[in-house]
């Protein structure tokens, strides 16, 4: 398919730069099938699902990922987006006309890195040195990785450590968050027990891919970055069992979605998955596993608008973006929220 396809305008100004406050008090616009939009708030939602329906989520914690370091004179931008083992993880890198294979970058705070290997698509694999903990030296000399279009408009600070984490972070090694739960509180778990919808959780750590734009003109002719995850016998079990008794799966963020997907046969089993997986979901996909998605407003032209194009069909998805735009909701990572239902 076309890549133009899934374009469209969007004002600058209705790109958030912070999260509503408190969390759950951000927008949601609600796309039921054929049914007229339905301008509503996160804190709708125990209203709007049934019980027995089961919201699941993934519980991944971004790590701060992104690092500023010197080659010499030559400054050097590098985020991580995959490990590889305990100390090496795959990078992208910013000046990277300046670095060689084997050449030592210093990114401060006595963190050390060696460029083993360039990469075909630019780039690097980084051995850090020393006996300390990836995580550890992370924490002492990496930022938080927020998007480009927030921080190419403001600059990283002390509050995105915890306004970019959900509250059901407990896995390290994403490098960014599954923005679709930053809207979750305390408050709105517990609307949501009361109502009787389940909650489950699996991990997929969301690498730095995510915000790499299509520059293919046809979607046949885009790779998909690689992301590890997983899920467990157990919550396999319960997922299944729910789907059984009539109850349906929303995935709470897209990368829920690809992974669920991932771990589900043809025969609509949800079976334990713990694998990279680079499924790209395009318009003629057929769901498996998922019966919805709550997820917040795609770039134009994203592997992501493609998604919810392929979930809900891409003229209505036209049709609900414009909406949104006209009505002020605000964008991306830390934008408000749409729940959609086919």
């Amino acid at each position: 398919m076309k890549v133009d396809l899934f374009d469209f305008d969007l004002p600058t100004d209705l790109i958030a730069l912070r999260p509503a406050r408190p969390r759950d008090a951000a927008r949601m616009l609600v796309v039921q099938g054929d049914a007229p939009f339905a301008d509503c708030g996160v804190l709708d939602l125990p209203k709007l699902l049934r019980k027995g329906d089961v919201l699941v989520f993934n519980d991944t914690r971004v790590i701060p990922a992104q690092l500023e370091g010197k080659r010499g004179e030559a400054r050097i931008g590098a985020t991580l987006h995959k490990r590889l083992d305990l100390r090496r993880w795959q990078a992208f890198i910013r000046n990277a006309k300046r670095l060689k294979p084997q050449d030592r970058v210093e990114f401060g705070a006595g963190v050390t890195a060696i460029a083993e290997e360039r990469h075909d698509d630019g780039s690097f694999t980084l051995a850090f040195e020393g006996d300390e903990p990836v995580e550890v030296l992370l924490e002492r000399a990496g930022r938080m990785p927020l998007p480009p279009y927030i921080a190419g408009k403001r600059k990283t600070d002390e509050q995105d450590r915890e306004d970019y984490q959900t509250m059901f972070a407990r896995e390290d090694g994403a490098v960014a968050a599954p923005t679709a739960a930053l809207h979750f509180t305390d408050r709105l778990a517990t609307a949501l027990d009361e109502a009787g919808i389940g909650r489950e959780t699996l991990t997929l750590h969301v690498g730095a891919g995510t915000f790499l734009p299509v520059k293919a003109d046809d979607t046949d002719d885009h790779q998909m970055h690689a992301e590890f995850g997983t899920i467990d016998a157990a919550t396999v079990d319960r997922l299944n069992a729910a789907r059984a008794a009539g109850g349906r799966l929303i995935a709470v963020g897209t990368t829920s979605l690809r992974l669920l997907e991932s771990a589900t046969g043809e025969d609509g089993i949800i079976r334990a998955f713990s694998a990279d997986t680079s499924i790209f979901i395009t318009p003629g996909y057929t769901f498996r596993a998922v019966d919805g998605l709550m997820t917040n407003f795609h770039l134009p032209k994203s592997t992501l608008m493609m998604l919810v194009s392929s979930l809900m069909g891409t003229q209505r998805m036209q049709d609900v973006y414009a909406h949104a735009i006209a009505q002020g909701y605000r964008f991306y990572s830390y934008g408000d929220s749409s729940l959609l239902i086919p």
